[in-house]
């Protein structure tokens, strides 16, 4: 056993002996009640990027926020940004899966894939799912597991392949999404400060995350194959999550699958017909159908419930394993009954969250951090790399990409501008170290859906255990990430469509 296999052992051992994931938000929740008591009303000497006044720490031990924190309790849960998501993309996935026509749509795909070859589909299929917004918590994770159980391959090694993917790699796609967008919008908003004239490229990172794709796919595919596979092999498979059984599919199965696929390819045929005006309802004002803004965008999660919806009808009354509208009453039912333990730990974490930004903890941890690499006056390699790390310590304790960025960009860019770097290279900086981090903090909204996934495999499985798994890949990722932005620097590889690394 080497040294490396000892410490994540370990660090297995201590994450395991936390507390229960929803108790451990319950005690998050009360540390940030008494880290906001400390330190409320101390000046701290830094200007609040999103007010432009001076951010103080909001103390929520008071009257009133105490009971601010109570009055908003119901409101904290049900605008907790995965829940809606998850439950109503479930609720049709889960019907797709009760009717029997995602078991045999992956029966069928694993008779055509060599199994030496899954690791790589499934952290491309990840990869690609980010522009399907967070689909792929829902939709990818979970089947990965039970691919790779189907083909004879520990679920867990599976399933961290698929979370590698899709939320290790959160930037790395060849494929523009609505992210660019989000991002730019805020970093041109950043540039402002400095430079009203200066425009940034929604594209300006494209060329560097489409090749960082590549890397991403082949480190996770070694770490996977290498490392965390045969860690997982030693946790036992007890779990209820269900196994797919491999064989010839019968002539019912067939024909469910033809009414499937016609059914899912009809509905994609009306969708493209929807966008492809270029006043199509479906887009924004500037006529995309990308932007975080354009309807499409906002529907990708009806659609999915409407495609799993679809899909699941069409098989199960066609293979037969529905005969009446009671049979699919049923399967929503089944759909909803796994999610019980992923509610109680998403209860507690919305009211953490909820706390954690109403304190401004969160502000001040992210300024503090800004503050403190413009203060070190390095050179601007290590100045970059401060950036990757900065963002990838932020984003252990706020979650959301958007928010991270919010906060940052407003110290960040305007000092990288007046170092003589450009705004997209700080851009593409806070890229990394916000992707990389997000598969090894349990505050990360979706980790507790994904601690939920481990259970239905392994009902040991706890914190400490999917940290182990995942935290080879974060390091991994984190540097050879970073190693690929100083080569294309380096080369003068451009990062994207009119992105040079110095400003002016």
């Amino acid at each position: 056993m080497t040294s490396a296999s000892r410490w994540l052992d370990r660090l297995e051992r201590v994450g395991n002996r936390l507390p229960d994931p929803a108790l451990l938000f319950v005690l998050c929740t009360l540390l940030a009640f008494g880290a906001s008591a400390l330190l409320a009303d101390r000046p701290t000497g830094i200007t609040d990027a999103r007010s432009g006044q001076a951010l103080v720490v909001a103390n929520q031990c008071t009257v009133d926020g105490v009971l601010a924190f109570g009055a908003g309790l119901v409101r904290n849960f049900v605008a907790f940004p995965p829940l809606g998501l998850v439950l109503v993309a479930m609720l049709g996935l889960g019907l797709a899966d009760h009717s029997g026509f995602i078991a045999t749509l992956l029966k069928g795909l694993l008779g055509l894939t060599p199994r030496k070859y899954l690791t790589p589909i499934v952290i491309a299929a990840g990869i690609i799912s980010h522009s399907a917004v967070d689909a792929g918590f829902v939709l990818v994770i979970p089947l990965a597991a039970l691919v790779f159980a189907a083909a004879g391959r520990h679920p867990l090694a599976g399933l961290a392949a698929g979370f590698a993917g899709v939320s290790g790699g959160l930037s790395a796609n060849p494929v523009p999404s609505s992210l660019d967008a989000l991002v730019q919008g805020i970093t041109q908003s950043a540039v402002a400060v400095l430079d009203p004239a200066r425009t940034v490229n929604p594209l300006c990172n494209w060329y560097f995350n489409a090749a960082a794709s590549v890397l991403i796919l082949l480190a996770g595919w070694w770490i996977t194959d290498k490392v965390v596979e045969p860690r997982a092999r030693r946790v036992p498979v007890d779990g209820d999550a269900g196994a797919l059984e491999l064989g010839a599919l019968s002539p019912g199965e067939r024909a469910g699958l033809r009414w499937a696929f016609g059914v899912l390819f009809a509905c994609a045929a009306l969708v493209v017909a929807a966008c492809w005006s270029p006043t199509s309802a479906l887009r924004n004002s500037a006529g995309s159908l990308t932007a975080q803004d354009a309807p499409l965008m906002q529907l990708i999660v009806p659609l999915l419930f409407v495609a799993g919806l679809a899909s699941g009808l069409a098989f199960g009354f066609r293979s037969g394993r529905y005969r009446s509208q009671r049979d699919v009453m049923a399967g929503f039912t089944r759909s909803m009954e796994g999610m019980g333990s992923y509610l109680v730990m998403a209860f507690f974490a919305a009211q953490f969250i909820a706390v954690f930004a109403q304190s401004n903890l969160g502000a001040w941890l992210a300024a503090r951090g800004a503050t403190a690499l413009r203060e070190l006056d390095l050179a601007p390699q290590p100045t970059v790399l401060g950036v990757i790390a900065i963002s990838g310590g932020v984003d252990i304790v706020i979650g959301s990409c958007s928010a991270k960025w919010a906060l940052l960009a407003p110290v960040l860019v305007p000092m990288g501008m007046q170092l003589g770097l450009s705004p997209e290279l700080m851009q593409g900086a806070y890229r990394i170290g916000d992707s990389t981090t997000n598969i090894i903090t349990p505050l990360m909204p979706y980790f507790p859906l994904v601690v939920a996934y481990c259970q239905r495999h392994c009902k040991t499985c706890g914190i400490g255990t999917l940290v182990a798994l995942m935290l080879p890949y974060s390091l991994g990722f984190l540097a050879l990430w970073s190693a690929l932005l100083l080569v294309f620097w380096q080369l003068g590889i451009p990062l994207g469509p009119g992105a040079p690394y110095a400003y002016p």
